[in-house]
């Protein structure tokens, strides 16, 4: 068991895990006030920026389409007007220049637009010089609102003025002008409208996942390891989720790791610790050198116990804590298991060792770590010595491609139901409680890790020796 309903968990180690837990998980989410009112403001802060953003575009893509369609709207209605303005031109020049103004008058009411005569040199100032220009070369001008067309009369000094060609006598054009706000009003609120509901619908489940995400994230600073965010409804979130579950499920591993290695190192402790506190009992108590020396030789004993203990207890944190790189190189396998067995057959005392690498194809080359593998081979090799009668049997083969290390041994076996059991840290059977065979319980899970990186694992079965075997398996390289 693991997270919050641990058992035995004291009232120091919970409050040491929910700051360890605070540290870990004082994420940057924001800080929302809850409820609707945030929803509200967030929903609100995106429409506007959005919107905004859409109406300066298409405001700024108006202006600039305007601006290019210009020169053709005013041809065109220069083409247009041209007719009107020769026949206009026409009429006053049958008639005497002194008459103009008031035959301008006459017209005037004929139209539905203004019409009107003034002098050129008033014009200067009213249109630009490219304006003017055309002008004086007898084409028609227009302003720059495209309202008011100018049209020399002959070489005189006087022009015509047609327009406003909105003029507010028209009663048509005079609603056309609200009419075309009133359009611009009505498409630009349903635009607006129709983007406030499609934002609605993408913000909520977006608002939604940073909810859920802010309290598994509270959940886990307070120490409930349990808690995992949901399933993410926008894609925008699922990775962030999935990053948070797969944290959430690593912090608790090593805090379940933590607390696994300090109840087990506690226990192992116990038993050196009492044994020196015994030995230092009898030594002040005793003046018989032989007895001394026994005594000397049996805290010697237990320091090493320690020790060993302690590199045994890093080692298999390190590999708990964070898989370190493998560094994989090509060797001779059968001259490699040969060599590494040979390392340790001095321990195994007066045990039969044997290695068999008669199933190997010749001259085989494995990938393995040449640092990790030999600890994994040695654990097991170790745990041999511990338990074998007579004889011990080293040997290795191809299967599927996979490649197999067999370590048998005539021991005692291990029953079915404990097989897998016994990789797990500080798990030993009750029968390997003594001291003789004793040892901590971490060799085999270490040797299982080490495995791990290769891509493989490590199991335990029955020898056809009657004892146990162990076996090695990874992927094999030629």
């Amino acid at each position: 068991m693991t997270g919050t309903d641990l058992p035995g968990r004291t009232k120091g180690e919970k409050e040491h895990n929910q700051g360890l837990a605070r540290s870990l998980f004082r994420v940057t989410l924001p800080r929302w006030r809850g409820g609707r009112y945030s929803l509200s403001k967030l929903f609100f802060n995106f429409y506007l920026l959005a919107m905004g953003s859409f109406v300066a575009i298409a405001f700024t893509a108006d202006f600039v389409i305007s601006t290019a369609q210009r020169g053709i709207t005013d041809d065109y209605a220069r083409r247009f007007m041209r007719g009107t303005i020769t026949l206009i031109e026409d009429e006053l020049f049958r008639q005497p220049r002194s008459t103009w103004p008031r035959k301008i008058r006459e017209l005037d009411e004929k139209f539905s637009y203004k019409l009107g005569i003034v002098e050129r040199i008033s014009l200067d100032r009213t249109l630009t010089p490219t304006q003017v220009d055309k002008l004086d070369s007898g084409d028609i001008a227009i302003d720059h609102d495209g309202d008011i067309m100018y049209h020399r009369l002959g070489t005189s000094s006087q022009v015509l003025v047609v327009g406003p060609l909105a003029s507010n006598r028209n009663p048509e054009l005079k609603d056309r002008l609200p009419l075309e706000l009133r359009l611009r009003l009505l498409t630009w609120s349903l635009t607006g409208l129709i983007f406030g509901i499609a934002l609605w619908f993408w913000v909520r489940p977006v608002w939604r996942d940073l909810e859920a995400l802010r309290q598994t994230a509270r959940d886990l600073g307070d120490g409930n390891f349990e808690a995992r965010s949901p399933a993410a409804r926008s894609q925008l979130f699922a990775p962030l989720s999935d990053t948070m579950n797969n944290m959430a499920e690593r912090v608790q591993q090593l805090l379940a790791t933590h607390r696994e290695l300090a109840c087990g190192i506690s226990h192992e402790l116990r038993t050196p610790i009492a044994r020196m506190r015994f030995a230092l009992e009898m030594l002040t108590e005793t003046d018989e050198l032989a007895e001394r020396e026994r005594l000397w030789a049996m805290m010697e004993g237990d320091l090493e116990e320690l020790d060993h203990l302690i590199d045994t207890s890093l080692t298999y944190a390190r590999f708990e804590r964070e898989a370190p790189e493998p560094h994989f190189s090509s060797v001779q396998f059968a001259s490699w298991l040969v060599a590494e067995v040979d390392a340790v057959r001095l321990l195994g005392r007066n045990l039969d060792i044997t290695v068999d690498t008669s199933e190997l194809p010749e001259k085989l080359c494995v990938d393995l770590d040449r640092k990790a593998m030999p600890y994994a081979l040695r654990n097991l090799l170790r745990n041999a010595f511990k338990y074998a009668s007579k004889e011990i049997r080293v040997s290795a083969e191809i299967l599927a491609e996979q490649i197999l290390i067999h370590v048998d041994d005539d021991g005692i076996g291990i029953p079915p139901e404990e097989r897998e059991h016994i990789f797990s840290a500080f798990t030993r059977l009750d029968r390997s409680r003594d001291r003789s065979t004793g040892g901590y319980g971490l060799g085999l899970a270490i040797t299982r890790r080490v495995l791990e990186l290769h891509g493989g694992t490590a199991i335990a079965g029955a020898s056809p020796q009657g004892g146990a075997r162990f076996t090695l398996s990874w992927k094999a390289c030629q």
